[in-house]
């Protein structure tokens, strides 16, 4: 096994258990605690884990992962409102990419219905709730099972990437912020969600208002490449999620924000466009729009010198009246 693949299962099993003792890194890794001890302290010069006495440790300022069963119990009403928001991008006969997550299982429960359509994916979940979709295919990719989350991660699922192009992929994670974008708490995870990036045209990023403004450790998709953010309507007081989705609509991400009233798609140049979201304008969303020059109102400059001149013509019939009542 090579330094990097030994130092990726290496935090790999601390970002899963919390904490591992060298002893059992280096039997994991079938290596001496010695050559284990030197890569625990090349992640940790890295900022990527902190040594204790006999063994490595999360990080400060960094949470554990959680694993599936806890993340299919959280926000599963602003899940299942993205999920009906996003389908609304994916059209007959298109070929897409869906990553693995709670948020984009819930898209491909809906993405069943949808003619024609194939699918490539890296994840379990996703690939199980369109098995039975006889006018979808499903495309999936190789690697090494990542049993926390029912992905397939590594080389494997990297490598059957390469040379692919589709129209859209639609990726969740961990956090998002307007700064550096859409980013997840899993090495193996970032490495190949940027993958399926790379095969996509566009990049749509389904995240729930409680990730807005949230940064983890690896970096997935920088903000300049995501295409559009499909969120749910944020509490009022989370003033939080509110000031981040501005940020990210400044830079020229697309927002759709789920659950809200009214609204219309919204395109690069901040003006309501049909292009790929004729259907996603027949849902419920708010749009935040994007800064752009101001318009002026067709006709209101000549309507305001129609007023002046009006005015001016009252003020000097006003005028010749009092004039007259003087010379009587």
């Amino acid at each position: 096994m090579f330094a990097a693949e030994r130092r990726q299962l290496i935090l790999e099993m601390v970002r899963a258990n919390g904490a591992v003792s060298l002893r059992e890194l280096a039997r994991v890794v079938q290596t001496s605690e010695v050559t284990v001890r030197r890569d625990v302290r090349a992640l940790e010069a890295e900022g990527l884990l902190d040594r204790r006495h006999g063994g490595a440790v999360l990080p400060g300022g960094f949470t554990r992962e959680s694993g599936f069963p806890q993340k299919s119990h959280l926000a599963t009403a602003e899940k299942t409102a993205i999920a009906d928001l996003a389908a609304g991008l994916v059209e007959e006969g298109e070929a897409i990419v869906v990553g693995a997550g709670t948020t984009t299982q819930e898209l491909a429960r809906r993405l069943a219905r949808v003619p024609g359509l194939t699918v490539v994916t890296n994840s379990l979940l996703v690939a199980q709730a369109l098995a039975h979709a006889n006018r979808v295919e499903v495309v999936m990719t190789g690697g090494t099972l990542r049993g926390s989350n029912y992905a397939l991660v590594g080389s494997g699922a990297e490598q059957s990437l390469q040379g692919l192009r589709v129209s859209k992929a639609f990726l969740s994670g961990s956090g998002l912020t307007a700064e550096r974008g859409l980013s997840t708490s899993n090495m193996l995870s970032a490495s190949v969600d940027r993958a399926l990036v790379q095969a996509a045209a566009e990049v749509v990023v389904l995240a729930d208002h409680s990730k807005l403004g949230t940064d983890t450790m690896f970096q997935t998709v920088p903000t300049d490449v995501i295409t559009r953010l499909v969120t749910d309507e944020s509490p009022a007081h989370d003033d939080r999620a509110a000031t981040e989705l501005q940020a990210l609509a400044d830079q020229g991400v697309q927002i759709a924000v789920a659950g809200s009233p009214g609204g219309g798609a919204v395109n690069g140049s901040g003006t309501p466009g049909a292009s790929g979201g004729e259907a996603v304008a027949r849902q419920q969303r708010r749009d935040v729009p994007l800064p752009g020059p101001r318009r002026q109102v067709p006709g209101a400059a000549a309507g305001l010198r129609s007023a002046g001149a009006l005015g001016d013509q009252g003020g000097g019939a006003e005028r010749a009246r009092v004039a007259d009542l003087r010379r009587r």
